[in-house]
């Protein structure tokens, strides 16, 4: 709650200074509100490092909260009741723009002018008499402050890639050997019958970390020839599935995003037939999964399917073979313990690991709460690792352990709880956050920091520091408390995508519910319904709801079409600031086109706006209002169609574009490509994700300073008259999909001076031969070749790639050397090459020498 009103105070510092004539009139009672709730952001965040179940607190807290949000909602509504006078006034007197000031006339503000000062004045009186209550019912007293709780600032959480200690993920736990060695004989028999096998337990008993345990072991690796790994839980689709062992086992294509369930499934089956083949599901709650799925997967004897479920009788009727996960023991459970609270390396050993004498006894007893149970262990192990290494505060965790299974049977539930309770103020919306998306659900990690900082829970940490940067932070942290699972990590450490164990979404759903911070709902709506975050998945009857949505703020969803009026009763939700929209339609009944209301523009305070819908989307030029937006995600719209007015938005940080966007301007403006309206007038862009467009690259894209990654798709790329390609010396990450070039690029893309990742991606270069030529790619870390099907030869040349650690090299079937260029690059660290020449694959496996000798133990080859 403090960081809600630390952002509400930020914002009405800012608005004070930015809109000084707008707040002019009611100057005096703004300054009270931001000074009272200074004061009380301070209040809270102290309150936050103490134990708060005090009745009278949570109240006092609850009811602070609701006055700010009234407050916030005052000031916003303002805000949009005169962007719309103002915008109306231009509407109707166009003929006059020259003359008149774009801003609403002093004599038509007065009255918003008054209305607001009385409205201010009202939550001011409030807030004093909240304020009162605090002494007169000795709120203060049910404070209780104690060692255990956080009191962390945002500015203390380390910097990734400072002083962090390697954490232990998933994969690198102890114990489980014997489970997994077990697991895997039970994969690997040549004679065993049955195709499936099923890991039962309870819920986190680290079902989900043997699985993958077993699913990384290098003579499962081998033993197989794909792999896929797909989380299921108990919302899915079929398509959805499939799609996610596709990405695992194929490279995507456009084409396949746009296959229906028995496109791709036959897809699937085609490539896996003659092949074997391991299929991981993870978290089955219904047999349905395994019936609707093993229509598409070819039976083999060779072949397994393994899948996690807390539920016997699944496995039983998909025919698997059973192994029974018990919890772990107490040797184990005290090593995994020791892992987590002294991290000194995800690959050290228990003998590395020290607990000092003093501490072990009330280790143990912490260990021994826990019960075996891997996550509560973890996460305690989390919670202990950022506290003071004394008997007296391991003592007071122990206490607060027992008070919170004292409240009820599951202990599990309780541990999380303490957990929870112990983060830093400004991370725990971040953690409630998380609940929002669906269960088991691979997060994006980029889209979960970029959510966080539109909803205003992510602070820099000064001028030089980007929020994005700071979000990442955060992110590590909550993974180091063990509250969040990496799922992947980038070429660079960074965490990829993650995922939230189903019991801490629950945890996180529970919290979010009780503190008013979101709302989860199905078809069924409670009433009173009016929710300052709403999240809807597979909702069928949100529509009529949304018209009493006033106070929305940030509204997640995927919705069935046609909804009726779903946009218009959208319209009363003024104040959006995130909108995650997902349309579906039943296959039959798919809609071909999908125009979007103008209405779109009204939403002036939207800053994350992601739109997932019809193949051919329509955009109207009103979005152009959309000022404050700073992530637009339309990638996954294959047709878009996109006015020229998106250039107005200045203040994109992300902007996603699908594979065949169409720029709409009217025939009077076509000299806009040297208007304020280009895109060279986007310098706050960090990504930018579009198919290529001669008025991309030629026009503005050196002109982007802020620019780190960058991703375009589509044949014929071009600059200028000299055919080179010209990008912003800042780039870190490029990415070419099929653009089908005819000259080798890299002797210009080698020029990038801070370019640490490249992907060439389905015939994005046509040509027999690529040069890196020496001094090339400085700082170059990350190289990708995939589906360049045309390349022969990779030549590196003295001193070329001098950084590179990563290289990849998919689907380039005519090359059929490569190990001398290897021997070449001093700084490799990893080879991976699959669905290559059987010449290449030979020469790497039997070249004799000891030199060859260091680059196969470093390369992977499927």
């Amino acid at each position: 709650m403090a960081e809600t009103i630390t952002f509400f105070v930020d914002k009405l510092s800012n608005l004070a200074v930015q809109e000084a004539s707008l707040f002019g009139g009611v100057e005096g009672q703004i300054s009270l509100l931001r000074n009272e709730l200074e004061w009380i952001s301070l209040f809270l965040e102290e309150a936050s490092a103490t134990s708060t179940d005090g009745r009278r607190l949570n109240l006092w807290m609850n009811q602070i909260r609701d006055a700010a949000y009234d407050a916030e909602d005052v000031i916003d509504e303002f805000i949009v009741r005169l962007e719309h006078q103002r915008h109306r006034r231009l509407q109707n007197l166009k003929f006059l723009r020259v003359v008149l000031p774009t801003c609403v006339i002093f004599a038509d503000k007065l009255p918003l002018i008054h209305e607001l000062d009385g409205r201010i004045k009202e939550i001011n009186v409030k807030i004093e008499k909240i304020l009162a209550n605090k002494s007169r019912y000795c709120v203060e007293n049910a404070m209780m402050p104690s060692g255990a709780w956080s009191s962390s600032s945002p500015n203390e959480v380390v910097t990734w890639g400072e002083k962090r200690l390697p954490i232990v993920e998933e994969a690198d736990v102890v114990g489980m050997k014997d489970e997994a060695e077990a697991v895997k004989q039970m994969l690997l028999i040549n004679g065993e019958l049955k195709r499936v096998v099923a890991i039962v337990g309870m819920g986190g008993l680290g079902k989900t970390t043997l699985a993958k345990k077993v699913y990384n072991d290098p003579d499962v690796n081998h033993h197989f020839q794909c792999r896929a790994l797909v989380y299921v839980s108990q919302v899915y689709t079929i398509r959805e599935l499939l799609m996610g062992i596709a990405n695992n086992i194929m490279t995507e294509t456009y084409h396949m995003r746009n296959m229906d369930e028995n496109q791709l499934g036959n897809e699937v089956c085609k490539y896996l037939d003659r092949k074997r083949y391991l299929i991981v599901l993870d978290d089955v709650w219904r047999i349905q999964v395994w019936n609707g799925l093993c229509l598409y997967l070819p039976e083999s004897n060779r072949s397994r399917v393994l899948i996690t479920t807390r539920n016997q009788q699944i496995a039983l009727d998909a025919y698997a073979k059973l192994y029974q996960l018990r919890p772990l023991g107490e040797k184990e459970s005290w090593e995994l313990f020791l892992k987590k609270t002294f991290p000194t390396g995800s690959r050290s050993t228990i003998s590395q690991v020290e607990c000092p004498a003093e501490l072990e006894d009330v280790g143990k007893k912490i260990t021994g709460k826990c019960k075996g149970l891997p996550l509560a262990i973890v996460v305690s192990g989390g919670l202990l690792s950022r506290k003071e290494k004394t008997p007296s505060s391991w003592e007071k965790i122990l206490r607060s352990m027992e008070w919170h299974l004292s409240q009820g049977p599951e202990s599990c539930m309780g541990i999380l709880a303490l957990s929870y309770r112990d983060l830093p103020y400004f991370l725990k919306s971040c953690f409630l956050y998380c609940g929002v998306f669906p269960e088991d659900c691979e997060i994006k990690a980029s889209k979960l920091i970029r959510m966080w900082i539109a909803e205003g829970f992510v602070q820099a940490r000064g001028e030089e520091t980007v929020e994005e940067d700071v979000g990442e932070d955060y992110l590590e942290e909550l993974i180091h408390r063990s509250m969040i699972q990496v799922v992947k990590r980038e070429w660079d450490g960074r965490v990829k995508s993650c995922r939230i164990h189903d019991l801490l979404r629950d945890l996180a759903i529970s919290k979010a519910k009780d503190s008013k911070f979101f709302e989860v709902r199905g078809n069924i709506f409670a009433y009173p319904f009016n929710p300052r975050r709403l999240i809807a998945h597979d909702s069928q009857n949100i529509s009529q709801h949304l018209s009493n949505c006033h106070r929305l703020r940030s509204l997640i969803c995927s919705i069935h079409i046609p909804q009726v009026n779903f946009w218009s009763c959208l319209r009363s939700a003024k104040l959006l600031t995130v909108l995650d929209l997902t349309l579906t339609a039943d296959p039959d009944r798919e809609i071909p086109e999908m125009k979007l209301p103008k209405e779109i523009g009204e939403f002036i305070h939207l800053k994350y706006f992601r739109f997932l819908g019809p193949r051919r989307t329509r955009f109207p030029w009103s979005i152009g209002r959309l000022i404050n937006l700073e992530t637009l995600d339309l990638r996954h719209i294959f047709f878009l169609d996109i006015p020229f007015s998106i250039w107005k938005l200045h203040q994109l940080r992300h902007l996603y574009l699908g594979a065949y966007p169409i720029l709409r301007m009217p025939i009077r403006d076509q000299r806009c490509f040297s208007s304020h309206l280009g895109i060279d007038k986007m310098t706050n862009l960090q990504t930018l994700y579009v198919e290529q467009h001669g008025w991309v690259v030629r026009r503005g894209l050196p002109k982007l300073t802020q620019l780190r990654k960058l991703h375009i798709y589509g044949p014929n790329i071009r600059s200028n008259s000299s055919s080179e390609l010209i990008f912003p010396s800042n780039l870190v990450e490029l990415i070419l999909v099929y653009c089908r070039l005819k000259q080798d690029p890299m002797s210009t893309l080698g020029k990038l001076p801070n370019l640490r990742a490249l992907k060439l991606i389905d015939s994005a270069y046509i040509g027999k031969k690529i040069t890196c030529s020496s001094g090339a790619f400085p700082r170059l870390e990350f190289l990708r070749l995939n589906g360049l099907t045309y390349l022969e030869e990779l030549i590196v040349e003295e001193s070329a790639l001098p950084s590179l650690k990563t290289l990849q090299i998919y689907e380039c079937n005519k090359m059929e050397k490569l190990l001398h260029q290897l021997q070449k690059l001093k700084s490799l660290q990893q080879v991976k090459l699959k669905n290559m020449n059987h010449s290449l694959i030979e020469e790497i496996k039997n070249t004799e020498g000891e030199e060859f000798d260091k680059i196969r133990l470093i390369t992977s080859i499927t």
